[in-house]
């Protein structure tokens, strides 16, 4: 299930502890692939926690009325630190074993106790889900098994409430470093939209799916037809070659990792955000009404 967050937290940070210790004369990289060694050996899953509720947002973290808008270290002692706050919209936090709390935005001085980066297990103390709600959910509650989707391995999001949860030492890669805030946040949001090229696999089911419709609807070479399927495959190949360039087009980073293109990824990104949904829209044209208004399993049974 969706390992593409974990990887673009460790692929960024990989860089960005290596360029903070080169700076400070810190130990945050050799700590990091410590931990990458950890995750590798145990086959553990990741999630990345970036996003945070951020309140106002025409202010920083330090000006804002609750303090815990954007995570932040409210302790430090000899063995670790303590932090308080949350992250939103956390898609796949609850089946993964460990995440990583990240900064989400560009930090000041004045910001440097929201300035942390670390890792903890997603049963750390502390730690709250508050599960989210999808739109037919209700459906998967019902009898029976059809309108389950990926009943084992499917998605879900969730807001993440964290209350005085302790990172030791080991596990902190980013303590006050504030400057390097923005480059994390740049170069993780560069391989995650990137990653997005992952909703093509989704085009291609829908585009095999709309298809077999128009073939047991007896119109597979009605013209109409054909070119809603080619366009659906357009759009869908589009999103694919943005990301596939992207990556083509990686430099190599002073630590040995390679940071794809950023603007191609804007670009994969930006698709993603239109394409899909004109995708289910011809899907829809093609299926016809059936698609929207089709009886449960309850109901069938």
């Amino acid at each position: 299930f969706q390992r593409c967050v974990g990887m673009d937290a460790l692929n960024s940070l990989h860089s960005t502890t290596f360029e903070i210790d080169e700076k400070h004369g810190t130990d945050y990289h050799k700590r990091f692939l410590e931990f990458v060694k950890m995750m590798q050996k145990e086959n553990f899953v990741i999630g990345g926690a970036m996003t945070d509720p951020k309140g106002d947002r025409s202010k920083g973290p330090s000006e804002q009325e609750d303090p815990d808008l954007f995570t932040r270290i409210v302790k430090t002692d000899e063995n670790g630190v303590y932090v308080s706050g949350a992250k939103a919209h956390q898609t796949g936090c609850i089946n993964s074993h460990w995440i990583i709390l990240m900064p989400t935005i560009r930090l000041t001085e004045a910001d440097k106790d929201w300035a942390i980066v670390g890792a903890i297990p997603a049963d750390a103390k502390g730690v709250t889900y508050i599960y989210g709600r999808q739109s037919c959910d209700t459906r998967s509650m019902e009898e029976g098994d059809i309108d389950d989707g990926n009943a084992k391995f499917g998605g879900q999001e969730a807001l993440i409430i964290l209350d005085n949860v302790f990172i030791p030492w080991d596990k902190v890669f980013m303590n006050g470093e504030y400057e390097f805030a923005s480059m994390l946040v740049e170069r993780f949001t560069c391989y995650h939209r990137r990653s997005y090229v992952c909703k093509t696999g989704l085009g291609d089911v829908l585009i095999g799916a709309a298809a077999t419709i128009a073939d047991y609807n007896g119109v597979p070479k009605v013209s109409h037809i054909k070119d809603k399927i080619i366009e659906m495959t357009h759009l869908n190949e589009t999103i694919f070659a943005a990301g596939i360039a992207s990556s083509h087009q990686g430099q190599k980073m002073k630590s040995g990792v390679f940071l794809n293109d950023d603007m191609l990824a804007q670009v994969c990104k930006h698709n993603v955000t239109r394409f899909p949904y004109e995708i289910s829209r011809l899907a829809q044209d093609i299926a016809g009404g059936l698609v929207v208004t089709l009886p449960s399993e309850k109901d069938f049974r």
